[in-house]
This record gives C-alpha cells, structure tokens and sequence, in this order.
C-alpha cells in the first residue's frame, strides 16, 4: 500500500470527502484527487498539515501499510479494517472450505444413517434365515465359522477360505459368552447397536449443521465476534460434548445388558477435550466484548 492508498484509507475512515480534506489542507478537491490516485505527489509542507489532520506520523502516512494502529486518533483507530485484503481473502477462503466441508460431511452422515437404519430392518426381517451352532454362524446358504482366542474373534468364511480378525477389548471368556446367548440375545443386542450408532450420527450431523452456519456468518459478515455466532459457538460445543461422552455411556449400558466387561471408561483425555470446547465458547465470547469496546472489524471493501 502506497501513499495514495494511505491517504484515501485514511481519509474514508475519518468519514471525509475529497472537498472536505481539500479544505482543510488549502488546495483544490483535483489536487487530492491526484494524491490518492498517485498521480502527483504533496508538498512536505501539505504532508505534514494531513499528518496534524489524520494524527499520524510521516512514516505511517507514506509506508507501505499502517501498521501502527495505536497511534492513530481514536476515530480512525476504531474503525479501521483489522486484515489487509490478502488476509481477508485467506480468512474467506479457508472459511468456504470448512462449511464446504461440513455440508459434504452432513450429506454422509445422512446417507450412512439411512444404510444402517436399512440393515438393522432387514436383520429383523431375516433373522430366521440365521442359525448359530458350535462355532459357526449359518447365514442361508453361507456359513461362518469363528474362534475365540483370548480377545481376538477370528471369522472364516467356510465357502472361500477368507478370514477376518477382530479385536475385543474384554477381560471376560469370549467363547463362554457365544455359548451361553441365544440368536434372539445377538439380534436384540445387534439392534441396540444400530440404535446408539444413529443417535452419534444424529449428534455429528447437528455440530456438522452447526459448524457449517458459523462459517457461512464468518465468511459474508464483517466479523466472527456476533452474538449469533457465539450461540452456534456454544451449540458446538454441547454436541461435541454429548458425542465425546455417548459412546461412554452407550458402552456402559451396553455393558449391563450383555454381562460382560468391556473395559469401558470415560478417558482421561475426554474430560479434557470438554474443558478445551468449554474454553472455546468462553473465548468466542470475550473476543465479542472486546470488539464492542474498539468497533472493529475483521473484513472491509478493498477500496475503503
């Protein structure tokens, strides 16, 4: 940023026309025309009367940039446009992306919703067609055989040989558990899986919604710091919270009904990351107060 551009930015936010400046400074409104414009160039004697006007120093008036806010008047310094015009470019691109991002994330969600919702339907449908014998599990005409191997559960499909592992984090008998429950018992909990499963995904899909809004607000108002991007702040952080613990107690309960010890706990790590979205909402909320007291704001026209 040049001369001109200083003087025009200045000028804009001292709330002054070019007749008005022109005035002041004793020359015609053409002649500050041509100043901010670059096309010629004040006296030093005009310089210094437009640094007594603006309450700036020579330096700041003819630098490339203001960066000395504070020695600005107050009406300037409480009106001036906080991020260049490369930073506010920046600020809006990456805020696109991020709502860009939640849209794309919520359309998931929704989709893997419907999915699950339809599979957990067609297992009460097809419930019957299954058979579980001694270490197999009929499916129609396919049949799976498992082993239980301390917390491992190795799957094997009978007809191509292929096996899959996994891993359950329990100190109990897996093999005395399979024997000792009833297809019924696997359906029901199978369910209730499903179930708890959509309730995550109804909460991600709201923070989604959420979060998607406030960068919307972020990306075509002057600032983030508005009430309204406080409360969505806030409902932010209570979905977060309540999908940080769910899986928590969702596990418990499921815990109770199966008669198992799943190793289920709420993490050190969990409890922390509620205090660092409690201190989000709270920050949000201070930087709004803050901007009340100077006026400012984040984004500006390129030309002011």
């Amino acid at each position: 940023m040049k001369f001109g551009d200083n003087l025009q930015n200045l000028r804009k936010l001292k709330k002054m026309s070019q007749e008005k400046l022109a005035e002041k400074v004793d020359v015609s409104r053409q002649s500050i025309s041509k100043w901010e414009r670059g096309e010629s160039y004040p006296t030093m004697n005009n310089i210094i009367t437009l640094c007594e006007i603006f309450h700036c120093n020579i330096n700041e008036l003819v630098q490339e940039s203001l960066v000395d806010i504070n020695s600005l008047d107050e009406e300037i310094k409480m009106n001036v446009v906080k991020f260049k015009v490369e930073k506010q470019k920046k600020m809006k691109g990456i805020s696109k992306t991020i709502y860009v991002i939640a849209r794309i994330g919520e359309i998931i969600l929704i989709a893997s919703a419907v999915i699950l919702a339809v599979l957990m339907f067609a297992l009460l449908i097809f419930a019957n067609g299954v058979k579980i014998e001694d270490n197999s599990v009929r499916f129609f005409e396919e049949t799976y055989n498992y082993e239980t191997n301390d917390r491992i559960i190795t799957v094997t499909e009978e007809s191509t040989g292929k096996s899959t592992e996994l891993y359950v984090d329990t100190d109990s008998d897996l093999q005395e558990f399979f024997n000792n429950h009833s297809k019924t018992f696997f359906v029901i909990s199978t369910e209730f899986i499903g179930i708890c499963i959509i309730v995550f995904f109804t909460l991600i899909f709201f923070m989604l919604k959420n979060i998607e809004k406030l960068f919307i607000n972020i990306h075509n108002e002057d600032t983030p710091f508005t009430l309204e991007n406080i409360n969505y702040i806030r409902k932010i952080a209570m979905f977060l919270i309540i999908a940080i613990i769910a899986p928590t107690i969702f596990g418990i309960i499921f815990q109770a009904i199966i008669k198992m010890d799943m190793n289920i706990g709420i993490e050190l790590m969990d409890l922390i990351l509620v205090l660092i979205i409690f201190s989000m909402a709270y920050i949000f909320e201070y930087g709004y107060e803050l901007q009340l007291d100077s006026r400012g704001k984040m984004y500006g026209d390129e030309n002011e």
